[in-house]
């Protein structure tokens, strides 16, 4: 056993520092294994659209701020290409590129196309027994509901939902539900980018209501499961500069990953690379569900309370 472990903890290090066309040939090599213990029964979710990490402070995001300061987070984070919301929530909660998961546009599809044709954090959560639940802002998420997959879930039929609203109806569904995994999709920074431009003060008044939204999904989680009896990331799909995202430029690719709570380290600045598409393998890595082998994506290890070599895979079969 401490042979593998280890083994295990040679590769994923060698993972954390490898270029990401190889970090899928570092993880092959990894022995599958029993799920760990999970670090926390409940996490939860929050992607705000269109976050550059810099409008944070530029923003003066009270709770944001406050969250990366008690927990372990990074403005250096990076999404995929392209950087638009559907391809990089898609990578975000299934592990995997776009080159794998195979959702390149960014439109509500589902009549043509169907759903995502790789398993989510969703699928993978509820089949080990959890109870999932996703509140989505934009119809285009359809692509990411998988029949069973969400015992509750909320997606609009068109057009995008406001922060006031879909927060409400995620604080709702708290005071009488306790989900083990809870994401809430938040819409306004992407949508005042769009209209008004990035970073300019319309832009800023939408990532303080995306933060106080934050604050109030805090609140309702604190109510439902108990003061440090929950984890949270709160993080985004893309950034973006003058009008529009969706290019290489650092203003669209860079992204906050902010983690806090139960199992995560306190007051720790993250200084290893993370990418989208490791949430995926965090948020199983925290509820102590067999992270894919095949996925790219790898539980930010730096992040948590738990030594990364402890880390389960999952050799499918």
């Amino acid at each position: 056993m401490l042979r593998r472990l280890l083994v295990v903890g040679f590769v994923l290090s060698l993972a954390a520092a490898a270029p990401l066309h190889a970090q899928q040939a570092l993880r092959a090599a990894l022995p599958p294994s029993a799920p760990t213990t999970a670090l926390s029964q409940h996490v939860i979710v929050i992607s705000i659209d269109g976050l550059r990490a810099d409008a944070i402070e530029a923003a003066g995001a009270s709770t944001m701020t406050w969250l990366m300061s008690s927990g372990s987070a990074t403005l250096e984070a990076q999404t995929v290409q392209p950087s638009r919301t559907l391809p990089s929530h898609t990578s975000m909660l299934t592990g995997v590129t776009p080159e794998t998961h195979g959702i390149t546009w960014n439109s509500d599809r589902t009549d043509e196309l169907g759903t995502v044709a790789v398993p989510t954090v969703f699928d993978l959560a509820h089949d080990a027994g959890y109870r999932t639940a996703a509140f989505f802002s934009k119809s285009k998420f359809n692509h990411l509901v998988h029949d069973g997959s969400l015992d509750a879930v909320r997606v609009p039929g068109a057009g995008v939902v406001p922060a006031s609203r879909i927060v409400r109806e995620a604080v709702q569904y708290l005071k009488h539900k306790k989900p083990n995994l809870l994401f809430v999709h938040i819409a306004e920074p992407d949508f005042m980018g769009h209209r008004v431009g990035w970073m300019t003060p319309p832009y800023l008044w939408a990532v303080r209501e995306a933060d106080a939204g934050v604050g109030a999904l805090l609140e309702a989680a604190e109510s439902t499961y108990g003061e440090g009896n929950f984890t949270v990331i709160v993080t985004a799909d893309h950034g973006g500069h003058g009008h529009d995202h969706g290019t290489d430029h650092p203003d669209d690719t860079t992204i906050p990953w902010i983690s806090w709570g139960k199992g995560i380290r306190a007051a720790h600045d993250i200084v290893g690379a993370v990418r989208t598409m490791d949430t995926a393998a965090t948020i199983l890595q925290v509820l102590g569900v067999a992270v894919p082998v095949e996925w790219v994506g790898l539980p930010v290890g730096e992040a948590l309370t738990t030594p990364l070599r402890a880390v389960a895979v999952d050799g499918g079969g």
